[in-house]
């Protein structure tokens, strides 16, 4: 792993929970053809927006590194998951039980039937209020996790892994992830 991807992912640590999942909001923006892919000006100036103090010279080595098939572009996903430091296996492993947890049918993926086999969205404070159904609640929970690239109503295992590498990158110790998790999941 180079420094610069290094400086790149502290950048992202320094900003709490919202570092990863605010570089992948900044990579869509960055995006301005919509291909799902950035080219090395979108990277530069999307990466300059985003805060990240880079040079010239390293935004192109930046960019060479994440180009895995000398393509001249870098896909959303080639690009967070280079970002993102990879899981231990205890995080891994806590991530998949709140999975499994959510996968109601165990077919390998989450979709609507499934949360409201698990959760109930009745004393949620917009379904109280009328503002919201019970489905429109529990949909809006569902995209939280479903990849941007592919909003199916359907999360898949990778996907929620995703999602939990981009929360994790912003702390420091296992045990405090596991225990969030743990919690927030009530395994």
């Amino acid at each position: 792993m180079s420094e610069v991807l290094e400086k790149l992912r502290q950048l992202c640590r320094a900003r709490g929970a919202n570092g990863i999942i605010g570089l992948s909001r900044a990579f869509r923006l960055m995006d301005d053809n919509r291909d799902k892919k950035l080219h090395l000006d979108e990277m530069k100036l999307g990466l300059q927006e985003y805060g990240a103090d880079l040079g010239d010279e390293e935004l192109t080595e930046l960019f060479n590194e994440l180009d895995k098939d000398s393509s001249g572009t870098v896909s959303f996903e080639e690009f967070l998951k280079a970002v993102r430091p990879p899981l231990s296996e205890e995080r891994l492993e806590v991530i998949e039980r709140a999975f499994s947890k959510m996968d109601n049918t165990g077919d390998g993926s989450v979709t609507l039937d499934d949360l409201r086999g698990v959760y109930s969205a009745k004393q949620h404070p917009d379904v109280i209020d009328g503002k919201k159904t019970e489905e429109e609640v529990l949909l809006k929970f569902l995209s939280n996790f479903d990849s941007p690239n592919n909003s199916d109503g359907k999360v898949f295992k990778q996907e929620f892994i995703d999602y939990y590498a981009g929360v994790s990158a912003s702390i420091d110790l296992d045990e405090y992830f596991v225990t969030m998790m743990e919690k927030a999941w009530q395994l």
